[in-house]
């Protein structure tokens, strides 16, 4: 892809990574918290379940790309704020409840069976979202939508996810020290909570690009 590349081929690059990355984040859902619930590893557990919430987020963004190859339309429209703002609150009753169970986790020294899977997910999921980090970024550019640009430092932030993740099963499966299951899974709810102000502030219109913090406000 360059700047002699058609519009039509790149909307469709474009629409192709959003259903990528929605049906990618469905998989990564269900194997995380299948695994999760398996070897009671609290921080595969919350990463599946942001997974699922991430796919609330991702279908606004294909709904957008869908409308910009039909219409040439950007702006969200009202199925995108309602998206938005489902995947906001939804984010944060993923923090308050992985907050909780992290404590309760802690107080009673409750620990995994193993986190191998973590650790593998982890690996599989960085690789993935750095090649559509890659990829969004550059469709974005040549197409010159904040949006899609936008939608690549979400992708950004789920590879963060995957960081935590990695991190904290490295470290049990390093160590045998329980609680670093439950650290990994409220700095998951760190970032979730992050993550669903962001996505309340863009349904609000105050941010015109979201997981990332360094984008600019705009008036509604």
């Amino acid at each position: 892809m360059n700047q002699e590349t058609p519009r039509h081929t790149l909307l469709a690059w474009a629409l192709g990574l959003a259903i990528f990355t929605v049906l990618y984040n469905i998989a990564e859902g269900i194997v995380s918290i299948w695994f999760g619930l398996e070897d009671e590893t609290l921080t595969l557990l919350g990463f599946g379940i942001d997974s699922f919430v991430e796919v609330i987020s991702g279908l606004g963004i294909w709904h957008m790309v869908w409308r910009m190859r039909h219409a040439g339309e950007e702006d969200p429209d009202r199925f995108e704020r309602t998206a938005l703002r489902i995947t906001g609150y939804a984010f944060y009753l993923l923090t308050a409840g992985l907050v909780a169970t992290a404590f309760l986790n802690i107080y009673t020294a409750s620990q995994p069976q193993t986190t191998f899977w973590g650790t593998v997910i982890a690996l599989i999921s960085i690789s993935f979202m750095w090649l559509l980090i890659h990829y969004k970024l550059k469709v974005g550019t040549l197409l010159g939508s904040q949006a899609i640009i936008a939608d690549a430092h979400c992708s950004r932030a789920c590879m963060h996810f995957s960081i935590v993740l990695l991190l904290a099963s490295l470290g049990y499966q390093l160590t045998g020290i329980g609680y670093i299951d439950s650290i990994g899974a409220l700095l998951i709810a760190w970032l979730s909570y992050k993550e669903g102000r962001e996505a309340l502030a863009k349904s609000l219109g105050i941010s015109s690009c979201g997981c990332n913090s360094s984008c600019d406000s705009t008036d509604t």
